[in-house]
């Protein structure tokens, strides 16, 4: 008898997760160091400061981040040279490798040097977002959490004593700037990393540290009301009024603070705004910010510089000069642009007519210089970002999943802390800033890393990325050689900085005790022609104190030696219109007459109208024997309001040798009126003119007494030796102040 076949039974199956997931490799199990470093250098590049004005302070900051980054990634690709299985690679890894292709491909035909600087910078942006894809666990964001507070609040402590007590051991411009070299840049960080803080805050479950990170935040809030930096100030209101309200209420199932009780709920509320309060009615005692007259304690400089927030504005006026320039050069290089980094070369080409000075080295504005810069590539770079962080946005409001609840808090703190960013971008350039700039990437990191754990799988998200040790080898061996470059650069970068701060110093000094040509000062004009031939060689494009050097120079009479400098700075700058006039006078002082003609055909071509450039050709004029076209062109040139000190000097000699004595006259009121540093000599020589050439005996006495009073010692001996004997009795013996004044200037 056939036997009776039993019903297959179901043989229970293990799950077999999804091929896409299956593909998503985990986090970096050895990045432990590597975050570590990541986030102690967002403690470093902020806390620190360079005590000595030979360095400048992002310079020592640029080289904390690239030095750290470069370590940071050594020390991952060492501890994974054994592994096989992939990495991570993110598509918003590709917004700065295209900005780094972009760079290196600029050199072939714009700006080689700033181009190479730029191809370095987005390297590094690089680096370290994909370091922070790759290491940065919800675990190791709270040690970059406290990295980042930490640094901000080591960086507050050092603003406050600057506006406090006066504190000054970084030199920096605008107090207070706390390690960075104004206080708009210190401001613009630390209202970025505020985010951070206020997380810490709202994660702590024991009451000291509550209370303890409530003050720290309190401190930091109140050192921005001290700066009174209206883009942070902007970016501050938006997070206080709006952003951490809603984040507080839609992450509270993930943060501490409604398990607090009533009572620690009401003192940390009351210890953070007590300290902004106590400690912002506290006044300064440091007389650069009291001559401000912006308010003496940090409420009221915060409240008054919110309230100056408009259209009138100075420095917002300063900025749409700069704006209205770049939107020229956008429409004139509209696909290509003008390369990376090209903004401070190429933009005297597109400033309003009469320009001659650059207003700035950058455009105070992130986005057009993106794009005034780098073209289609540029508005790809914006665009991408921007649609990514708003889809970020979206996607961390709306999952609702238990992992993405977990992440929830982290996003919003990075997503806030990048549109904190973006607001002070607009009116700043705080990419350019290494400490900025690295919280930017590593925030970017950080959601990319949030990205993958959630499982963001789709075409233009997180991928594997193939990995084994000889990759591992090759990226050791890349990172030390990258890793030697950035050291010998770093050397490279502080001795010409050295070089050619010392040099600048020690003229403005030499100016400053009025024998610049004593011979006795042999020696140290020889110092500073040697410190700026040495800074030179090793960095020929260093643009903003270069030409300082210079300048000094052709005050005591070595046109030679300043004019070798500002063709030195031409060669790197080209279309600087000041720079060309000066080193036309310069050829011109040698009696090289072709050169100073060809430097003024060069300046006419980019700006006729600029003072300096009317002002060169009416000295040019003169020279060649044309004083009748000179003199004309002079008058013409001060109708229409185009004159510089220059221009009316040439105008008064001018008008002394045709005998025209009023247009000499108001020639000198007017030099004396808008450059009253020389207005001793201005006084003098318009009672001169009163009492030989004007006959107004009466006006020459009362002009040469107000002369003899404002000189000093010597002035005042070479000014009554050249007097008429009949006014010179009158003055000599109407100044009894004279020796009084004289004291004074000793």
């Amino acid at each position: 008898m056939a036997r009776k076949r039993r019903p297959a039974q179901d043989i229970p199956r293990a799950p077999v997760a999804p091929p896409a997931a299956a593909a998503l490799p985990p986090e970096a199990a050895h990045g432990g160091w590597t975050a570590f470093l990541l986030a102690l250098m967002m403690f470093v590049a902020p806390a620190i400061g360079s005590p000595t004005e030979l360095m400048l302070q992002d310079t020592l900051k640029s080289i904390v981040v690239s030095t750290m980054t470069l370590v940071a990634a050594l020390l991952l690709f060492l501890q994974l040279r054994g592994r096989s299985e992939p990495l991570r690679w993110h598509a918003v890894l590709w917004l700065p490798l295209m900005l780094c292709a972009y760079a290196l491909g600029s050199m072939v035909w714009s700006h080689r040097y700033l181009g190479g600087v730029e191809a370095v910078r987005w390297f590094v942006f690089a680096v370290i977002v994909w370091l922070g894809l790759n290491t940065l666990t919800r675990p190791r964001l709270s040690w970059l959490a406290w990295g980042v507070h930490g640094g901000a609040l080591v960086a507050a402590i050092w603003a406050a004593a600057q506006f406090w007590g006066g504190f000054s051991l970084f030199p920096q411009g605008p107090n207070p700037g706390s390690t960075f070299i104004n206080r708009n840049f210190f401001a613009e960080f630390v209202v970025c990393t505020l985010p951070f803080g206020m997380l810490l805050l709202a994660r702590a479950r024991v009451s000291s540290q509550v209370l303890l990170l409530a003050a720290s935040n309190g401190f930091i809030v109140t050192t921005i009301l001290m700066t009174g930096t209206r883009a942070a100030l902007m970016a501050l209101w938006l997070q206080l009024l709006l952003v951490w309200p809603l984040v507080a209420w839609r992450c509270r199932g993930q943060l501490a603070w409604p398990q607090w009780s009533r009572l620690l709920r009401m003192s940390a509320v009351t210890v953070m705004l007590g300290t902004v309060v106590l400690l912002g009615m506290l006044p300064s005692s440091n007389p650069k910010i009291l001559e401000e007259e912006r308010g003496v304690n940090a409420l009221q400089r915060g409240a008054s510089r919110t309230q100056s927030i408009g259209p009138k504005d100075y420095s917002l006026g300063v900025r749409m000069v700069m704006w209205r320039a770049t939107l020229n050069a956008i429409k004139a290089r509209p696909i290509n642009g003008l390369g990376a980094g090209a903004w401070e070369s190429e933009i005297p080409l597109y400033q309003a007519e009469g320009s001659q000075l650059e207003t700035d080295y950058y455009v105070h504005n992130e986005f057009l210089q993106m794009v005034a810069e780098y073209g289609l590539v540029g508005w790809a770079f914006l665009l991408s970002l921007l649609a990514y962080l708003a889809h970020a946005a979206w996607r961390s409001w709306r999952q609702d999943s238990r992992e993405a609840r977990e992440d929830q808090p982290w996003r919003a703190v990075l997503l806030t802390s990048l549109l904190a960013l973006l607001v002070v971008s607009n009116i700043g350039f705080p990419w350019r800033m290494a400490a900025t700039g690295a919280l930017f990437a590593l925030c970017l990191g950080g959601l990319a890393a949030s990205d993958a754990r959630l499982g963001w799988r789709v075409a233009l998200g997180v991928r594997p990325l193939r990995w084994s040790p000889r990759i591992a080898n090759a990226c050791v061996a890349a990172t030390l050689a990258c890793l030697a470059l950035a050291l010998y650069i770093s050397q490279q970068a502080a001795e010409a900085e050295r070089k050619l701060v010392q040099a600048a110093k020690l003229a403005l000094t030499l100016t400053a005790s009025g024998r610049g040509n004593a011979p006795e000062m042999e020696g140290t004009r020889r110092e500073i022609l040697k410190l700026v031939r040495e800074g030179i060689a090793i960095n020929p494009h260093y643009r903003k104190i270069t030409p300082m050097v210079a300048d000094e120079l052709a005050r005591w009479g070595d046109w030679r030696d300043a004019t070798w400098i500002w063709e030195s700075v031409l060669g790197s700058r080209p279309y600087v219109v000041a720079i060309i006039a000066n080193a036309a006078r310069g050829h011109a002082s040698l009696g090289e007459m072709d050169k100073a003609l060809a430097e003024l055909e060069r300046a006419k071509k980019i700006q006729p109208r600029a003072p300096a450039v009317r002002s060169l050709e009416v000295i040019m004029l003169a020279r060649s024997g044309q004083e009748a076209k000179a003199y004309a062109l002079a008058k013409e040139a001060l109708a229409a309001g185009l004159y510089d000190y220059d221009l009316v000097n040439a105008l008064f000699v001018l008008a002394m040798r045709a005998k025209e004595f009023p247009v000499a006259e108001k020639a000198l009121k007017l030099r004396m009126n808008d450059w009253p540093e020389n207005k001793a000599r201005g006084l003098f020589q318009l009672g001169m003119l009163y009492a030989v050439d004007m006959k107004k005996p009466a006006e020459a006495v009362e002009t040469l007494r107000q002369a003899v009073a404002l000189a000093n010692e010597a002035e005042r001996a070479e000014m009554l030796a050249q007097m008429p004997p009949e006014i010179r009795a009158q003055v000599a013996g109407s100044a009894p102040a004279a020796p009084q004044t004289s004291a004074r200037s000793k």
